[in-house]
């Protein structure tokens, strides 16, 4: 088809990509029986020489869960259509890859709380003490 599009800094080459076909249960009726429309969509993640390096590392980190001696795989059977499974599976990959691909978020830099929040805690606390201590039912 064409080279698949991850982000700005990482395109698959068309070539990386090994697609396999399958019958796939669904929608379809008897054509489903006959026909190849399920698709395997297979990227061999840890030897691409497509993929940079420091972004190598994050993704077979983030997908280890995924990988099957480093090759990814994503399939599609959801349309009638082999050429609709084909660009929902490489969607599902180019998604995959975006997802895991994303630099971590900033981490959070730690704030104290300030007096006035600590002294309507405090004052809030006794407050409430007061309601339950009112609920005893002491009788002088």
């Amino acid at each position: 088809m064409e080279d698949l599009v991850v982000t700005g800094s990482l395109t698959v080459p068309d070539g990386e990509l090994v697609e396999r076909f399958s019958r796939s249960s669904g929608p379809g009726g008897q054509g489903v029986n006959t026909t190849d429309s399920r698709v395997e969509l297979a990227f061999d993640l840890a030897r691409s020489p497509s993929v940079p390096e420091h972004l190598r590392a994050r993704l077979l980190t983030r997908l280890a869960g995924r990988l099957v001696d480093g090759v990814v795989t994503v399939t599609a059977s959801e349309h009638r259509t082999q050429l609709a499974n084909r660009r929902a599976a490489r969607e599902r990959l180019a998604q995959l890859l975006r997802e895991a691909a994303a630099p971590p978020p900033p981490r959070r830099r730690p704030t104290r709380p300030t007096r006035g929040s600590q002294e309507r805690r405090i004052a809030e606390k006794k407050r409430r003490g007061e309601t339950k201590r009112g609920r005893q039912g002491r009788f002088d």
